[in-house]
């Protein structure tokens, strides 16, 4: 491989917000402008089922997700876009990684060991309400990742652990088997902002407290005037480094806009003012690509068109590696 693959999943639950542009879409999409890295990105709609069972929801998630990431100039000429559904060697992979798996090591995934600690806190049996859908996602994510023998997999702190799980199940699959995997590196960003929501945590679903990304310019406007904030009055210094509206703006703005933000606060610029100014800075950077987004929602036959030929481009490295998986581990024509 003459290029580095690096891949990234986008979990088709829920719209997005501020948080997953300044988090994840924005130095994704930057970086899938190199002309020195073969980028992969997927809808992971496979992975929506283990926590979103309402059909509507996922399909509806899908759409929107795929009309963000393309308004907002994902290079679709230079990246490999496509839905997780639509490459059937996927779970096809996941399956023979899941017969290489260590059940012991899948009892350590944290998002199973939370569950099982949560239903022990709270009197209920260990497994209640687990699925074996969360429980082997780590080995769909290690299947998503070994199909197209990622080199680098930007993820936060904490998927750290599923990439090394996918490097585990990957060298014993080459012990077995001889050597078709490359061994995937996690890629974190410590710089990467977090955004805060308007309650002041960490901006997400989970915390009804997002601002969804596209939101109508009135919509967008009253968002942010709900940001909490503390009752200094106008002419009162206020302290930037405890501020959600100062972490927001410094997410969009440029340095020099920063420092100005900045030396109004210490000049008491009143909360109104300082929305109002985060408004009008949101609202332009966004503004182009909202229209796009709108136009790409009103023309779904476009967007199944993008991800289609996406699935084409992916199965042109899916399909011939599975032939040769399936040879490995002994499924092929009788001789």
């Amino acid at each position: 491989m003459s290029k580095q693959r690096v891949l990234t999943g986008i979990t088709t639950t829920g719209t997005p917000h501020l948080g997953n542009y300044v988090g994840a879409i924005r130095p994704a999409i930057a970086a899938s402008q190199g002309a020195d890295v073969q980028s992969f990105y997927f809808l992971a709609d496979f992975h929506a089922l283990i926590k979103c069972h309402d059909p509507v929801q996922v399909h509806q998630s899908t759409r929107e997700i795929a009309a963000t990431w393309l308004a907002l100039g994902l290079n679709t000429d230079n990246a490999i876009f496509y839905r997780q559904s639509d490459v059937p060697e996927i779970p096809q992979l996941c399956w023979m990684l899941t017969c290489m798996a260590a059940k012991g090591l899948m009892n350590r995934a944290h998002a199973y060991k939370a569950s099982v600690d949560a239903n022990v806190d709270v009197g209920e049996d260990p497994d209640f309400g687990i699925t074996m859908g969360l429980y082997s996602y780590p080995i769909l994510m290690a299947a998503d990742i070994l199909m197209f023998n990622a080199n680098k997999v930007p993820v936060g702190k904490d998927q750290i652990q599923h990439i090394e799980m996918a490097r585990d199940i990957a060298a014993r699959f080459n012990h077995h088997y001889g050597e078709h995997f490359v061994l995937p590196e996690a890629l974190v960003d410590d710089n990467v902002a977090v955004l805060q929501g308007l309650d002041g945590r960490k901006m997400s679903k989970s915390y009804g407290n997002t601002i969804p990304l596209f939101l109508p310019e009135k919509q967008l406007k009253k968002a942010i005037n709900k940001i909490i904030t503390n009752l200094l009055e106008p002419g009162e210094p206020k302290d930037p480094d405890t501020s959600t509206v100062f972490q927001i703006w410094q997410a969009f703005a440029t340095p020099e806009q920063t420092a100005q933000m900045r030396q109004a606060f210490a000049d008491g610029i009143a909360w109104g003012e300082a929305k109002k100014q985060l408004f009008e800075l949101i609202n332009g950077q966004l503004g182009e690509a909202r229209e796009r987004y709108e136009a790409l929602l009103a023309n779904p036959a476009h967007i199944e068109e993008v991800l289609q030929a996406g699935a084409q481009k992916a199965r042109a490295y899916s399909q011939p590696l599975l032939e040769k998986l399936r040879a490995a581990v002994g499924i092929k024509a009788i001789s």
